[in-house]
């Protein structure tokens, strides 16, 4: 198989994936700081196992890449954290929505960092995608659990987590060559040294649910998604990761409708839609303003 190809087949089922992460981080019950350090613990359980079965701990890692993968651990742990918490103040829809703002993130770093040219149409649609999340902010929340300021809190935890987002991602790629798996799991062991000060050890999970949804958490949306997320990393350009990021607001949007019956407003569906066609647009190399040539 073609090398884009396979990343591509590879971001698109780890964003459908990653799509249904709110529901069982809304299913665990627990915290943002908790669920982010059992999501760490279970995944790093579960890459272990993965790395061991397929003979990675015998690759050679530098020091350099290791200070490099663990930088990013830290900002993926931030952003699991900030992520979480936008959930239950934005709801999952709308936090995820304003979270899909990342692949114009992460363009501006490959502007600023790799070299990469931003043209004035990935200008106009980064213009528009600030539009949609402008929508997004003004529209009254649906749902009574999320009026007032925890709303705004909400939205701008949501777009923190697309900037540490980035900065895992732009990390990343420096890391071509490694194996997927052992950034993972560097980054997920990380994660348990920085949160385990925090856990709230005297109220742990109680029931299979709760349990059920962190295990799955941490081998599912940690364990198998990271490695397919970050094995297509490695094998896409950095504009071509966001062509395929609409997927995760897409199905998250679909989940937290079925399952809790959050349902955008107009407004809010509008700018969601905003910056999921400005992301595939700026992606797809889509021109808002055709030039006739001259004459």
């Amino acid at each position: 198989m073609d090398k884009t190809l396979r990343g591509a087949v590879e971001m698109t089922a780890a964003m459908t994936i990653l799509g249904s992460i709110g529901l069982f981080v809304v299913l665990s019950g627990q915290g943002a700081i908790d669920v982010v350090f059992w999501r760490c613990a279970f995944g790093a359980l579960a890459l272990l196992v993965i790395c061991g079965a397929q003979g990675l701990f015998r690759a050679k890692i530098t020091w350099k890449q290791l200070a490099i993968a663990a930088i990013g651990g830290v900002a993926i742990v931030v952003n699991w954290a900030m992520l979480f918490s936008a959930y239950g103040k934005a709801s999952i829809g709308v936090a995820t929505a304003v979270y899909n703002t990342q692949p114009f993130i992460l363009v501006a770093f490959g502007a600023l960092f790799l070299g990469e040219r931003i043209t004035a149409n990935k200008l106009g649609w980064l213009a528009f995608a600030f539009g949609g999340v402008v929508m997004i902010v003004q529209a009254e929340p649906g749902n009574v659990d999320y009026a007032g300021s925890g709303y705004a809190l909400g939205i701008a935890l949501a777009l923190g987590a697309a900037f540490f987002w980035a900065v895992a991602a732009l990390l990343t790629k420096k890391l071509t060559g490694m194996p997927p798996q052992l950034i993972a799991l560097i980054q997920v062991c990380i994660g348990i040294l920085m949160l385990a000060p925090f856990v709230t050890w005297n109220a742990l999970p109680q029931g299979t649910t709760a349990w059920g949804a962190l295990i799955t958490l941490g081998a599912v949306h940690t364990g198998i998604m990271y490695i397919l997320m970050y094995g297509a990393v490695q094998k896409l350009p950095t504009y071509l990761q966001g062509a395929f990021s609409f997927i995760y607001p897409v199905v998250a949007i679909f989940v937290d409708y079925a399952a809790f019956g959050h349902q955008l407003k107009p407004l809010q569906l509008l700018g969601a839609a905003a910056i999921v066609v400005s992301a595939m647009g700026m992606t797809f190399g889509w021109r808002l303003i055709r030039y006739k040539a001259p004459v």
